[in-house]
């Protein structure tokens, strides 16, 4: 094994200047409908959270993420909008968001809300406006509206797929809704990227683009602290909406070991090689955040910006969190990265240098409401970003290998400087439920595509709180809109809250001492002695104290190196021959300092 200087090990140095929060903020993702639900009727809503949010403050986190709750038909559950400005009545009222807003703040906890930018749900006023305004009209032009192929019009457009199944564009005349309507004669088209209840907006159009900065001074107005940005990268089209070759999916990504280039999973290039899509990541993208920048600016507390974007490579990814653009981009190639210490050190690696250039801190994530969780995920025979949804017929992960690499996997993340976003549930250590029977399953995606894939209800079951109450105390009443599973039970946040080696005290004591250390706001180096490992991820994070992450992903123990004292661990250790040395067992993280 080589030997590195100490200047070509270190990757990572924290950016000089004034510290804001969102560097080193660890934020929690609320998906409201299965969070917590107060009123009974089986689907979280907005009282519900607020009545949880000391459950967020005493696990350390700094922010709480809220997908939407903006009033929606939820025919993909809340991120079809129809109303930006309103609460919908499943989740309660602006009152209520105003509650939950002043609660969060007296917790010390900051307020992220999903903007969903790219398109509205098909019965926003705009889009009913538009079917009844008919072809040429300015109505149609805040929609991407387009005559169609063919001899009479009966072709789309182009040839771009939905990355839920099936073609992109729906003919006005085809829609469930036209027969005996003004327009059962329109043969124009409209682009959706995702369901056909989700028109693309076209951000050529400057009525879009006022529209939406409104719609941030809104929220700015009520309090809110940011944005996560939905498809931050769908948003701008190439001229001309050329075909394409390659094939859009929810579940395209790495999952074998040596993919160490993994695309976006919303995007699989022609023949395996890399192209440019048309849809996504179009350069007229920056000019629209750099216009949020200026307006979220205008407002006191450090406001951020947070895109959501399955941008490839991650040099391109750090396009977005230029000083006057974005302030955070979530890291999805470490996300899919399969458990192999190589690719996890050359993505950890390649992100940095990416986001070092342009002063931003890089922003890790392990789960979240799109993708099955982690705990499931690297439990499977193939890791990586897995399935799009697992289902009682499909191969199954194994439970315990599974939970066992997500502990690790967290800690490893957590002691990575930068920012962190923990996915609801998972400080449980949730598995997906992977037995949901397919008459309960709600996702635009299983329906699209025949069942061929499964979709993600899986990891948006409601969450358990307490071991023995009906619906293990997500509701009043015990209703759940998504069953869940009976093992939950030993899960229940009541069962493990200050039981000693749980997962959730894990959480606790891992953000305790990561916020104690300073790691978030810290410079990082490969461990020398590991820096080459095919077995080993091991680095040192200098904050307040010099601190050494190792992460054992092979089959044998591995030594902890000599003058380190453990601080934390993912699970057991062991002791080297005579006791002499504290080992790591495999799929095991352990925090240390210098003794």
């Amino acid at each position: 094994m080589s030997t590195l200087t100490r200047a070509e090990l270190t990757v990572h140095t924290p950016t000089e200047g004034r510290a804001t929060w969102w560097r080193e903020a660890v934020i929690y993702q609320v998906y409201p409908r299965s969070f917590a639900d107060g009123d009974g009727d089986g689907i979280g809503d907005l009282p519900g959270i607020t009545a949880r949010l000391d459950h967020l403050a005493a696990l350390g986190v700094d922010a709480v993420w809220l997908s939407p709750f903006y009033r929606s038909p939820q025919a993909d559950a809340g991120y079809d909008v129809a109303d930006y400005r309103d609460v919908d009545p499943l989740f309660g009222t602006l009152a209520d968001a105003d509650a939950l807003l002043a609660r969060a703040h007296d917790l010390g906890l900051r307020v992220i809300v999903d903007l969903v930018p790219n398109h509205t749900s098909d019965e926003h006023e705009w889009f009913a406006a538009a079917l009844a305004a008919g072809p040429g009209s300015p109505e149609r032009a805040r929609y991407i509206f387009r005559e169609g192929n063919g001899e009479t019009g009966e072709e789309p457009p182009n040839n771009w797929e939905s990355v839920f199944g099936g073609p992109a564009w729906t003919r006005v005349r085809d829609r469930a809704d036209a027969p005996g309507s003004a327009w059962a004669e329109d043969g124009q088209w409209y682009l959706h990227l995702f369901d056909s209840k989700q028109p693309d907006l076209d951000w050529e159009n400057p009525e879009v683009r006022a529209e939406l900065e409104d719609v941030l001074r809104f929220w700015l107005d009520r309090g809110v602290d940011g944005f996560r940005v939905d498809v931050a990268h769908g948003l701008v089209k190439a001229a001309g909406l050329p075909d394409w070759a390659g094939h859009v999916s929810m579940v395209e990504g790495a999952e074998d070991a040596g993919d160490t280039d993994p695309e976006p999973p919303a995007v699989r290039s022609p023949e395996g090689h890399h192209a440019h899509p048309p849809m996504f990541d179009q350069e007229g993208v920056h000019e629209i955040y750099r216009d949020w920048h200026r307006v979220l600016a205008e407002y006191p507390g450090d406001r951020v910006l947070v895109a959501e974007a399955w941008v490839d490579p991650v040099e391109r990814l750090a396009r977005y969190v230029r000083a006057d653009e974005m302030h955070q981009a979530f890291n999805f190639a470490f996300l899919v990265s399969p458990w192999h210490a190589p690719e996890l050190r050359d993505v950890i690696a390649r992100s940095y240098r990416a986001n070092d250039a342009v002063g931003a801190p890089t922003t890790w994530v392990l789960s979240n409401h799109d993708v099955v969780r982690h705990a499931s995920r690297l439990g499977l025979a193939r890791t990586g970003k897995g399935p799009n949804g697992i289902g009682a017929t499909d191969p199954q992960p194994d439970a315990e290998l599974g939970l066992r690499r997500a502990r690790a996997a967290t800690l490893l993340m957590l002691g990575l400087p930068g920012s962190a976003y923990l996915y609801q549930g998972e400080e449980l250590g949730l598995p997906e439920h992977t037995e949901l029977p397919d008459e309960t399953r709600q996702d635009p995606a299983f329906f699209r595509t025949g069942g061929a894939e499964r979709g993600r209800d899986g990891c948006r079951v409601p969450l358990p709180w307490e071991q023995d109450a009906p619906g293990f105390g997500f509701s009043p009443t015990g209703r759940t809109w998504l069953p869940q599973p009976s093992e939950w039970a030993d899960l229940a946040a009541d069962t493990q809250s200050g039981r000693p080696g749980s997962t959730l005290e894990l959480y606790r004591e891992t953000l305790r001492l990561r916020a104690e250390l300073g790691l978030g706001l810290g410079s990082m180096s490969w461990s020398a002695g590991h820096a080459t490992s095919p077995d080993v991820v091991a680095f040192v994070t200098t904050g307040a104290a010099e601190v050494l992450v190792l992460t054992n992903l092979g089959d044998t123990d591995v030594a902890l190196p000599a003058g380190w004292s453990v601080l934390v661990a993912s699970g057991p250790l062991g002791e080297g021959a005579g006791g002499e040395a504290t080992t790591v067992p495999a799929d095991t993280t352990v925090w240390a300092r210098r003794s």
